[in-house]
């Protein structure tokens, strides 16, 4: 049962075996997909439980994980993770339980799952609140999309300035142009910062794909 992810449980009566359960956690069917779609981000996936090998190694292998690390301690997950970012990795830890807290406040980014225990909550700093990990997706876009956006407004604020401070200084009128009205200028200076929020609110029709 274990090469099939389970965990067996034997029934005994008066010292004699008389029945065998196998149980095990329903696998999410988005999981595969989403382990796939980060591998192909070129983001490298580990797996790190307290659960004994075999069962580990089952589990990864319907999701789609090569690496595992089982029967580790709370403590050599968070070592782990630190072990990544020795390397030079921004490592994102993604958990739900007691046992992943040290893990997720170590890591660059933690994701807890928010169907999770309280201090796995509160020790990440993204909380997925339903609970599936086809949301570590949407938080990736809708981060890039963020920094995206932020990089236009910088650029649009820099190319502004770039301009229009020297006008306001005179520039135009020492090549015998005309001088820059204040009023002129101030509407300007609105209009600039106007169109960087609008910018900015553009994240708010955010549309996660798939």
């Amino acid at each position: 049962f274990a090469a099939a992810g389970k965990t067996s449980l034997f029934l005994a009566i008066n010292g004699e075996v008389t029945a065998l359960l196998a149980i095990a956690d329903q696998m999410k069917t988005e999981t595969p997909r989403t382990i796939s779609r980060l591998k192909k981000m070129g983001i490298k996936i580990f797996m790190l439980t307290g659960d004994n090998e075999t069962t580990a190694k089952a589990i990864a292998a319907q999701a789609g994980i090569k690496d595992v690390i089982a029967e580790v301690l709370p403590d050599f997950k968070a070592d782990k993770v630190a072990e990544l970012q020795d390397l030079g990795m921004k490592v994102g830890m993604v958990g739900d339980g007691i046992n992943d807290a040290p893990a997720l406040a170590k890591a660059d980014v933690g994701i807890a799952m928010g169907t999770g225990i309280d201090v796995a909550v509160e020790s990440g700093d993204i909380v997925l609140m339903k609970g599936d990990l086809g949301g570590v997706l949407t938080a990736l876009a809708l981060s890039r999309a963020t920094m995206r956006n932020i990089k236009q407004n910088l650029f649009w604020a820099f190319a502004y300035n770039v301009v229009g401070i020297p006008v306001a200084a005179g520039l135009l009128y020492v090549f015998g142009g005309p001088t820059l009205n204040p009023m002129i200028a101030g509407g300007a200076m609105a209009m600039s910062s106007v169109s960087v929020v609008t910018n900015a609110l553009r994240l708010r029709f955010f549309t996660p794909e798939g």
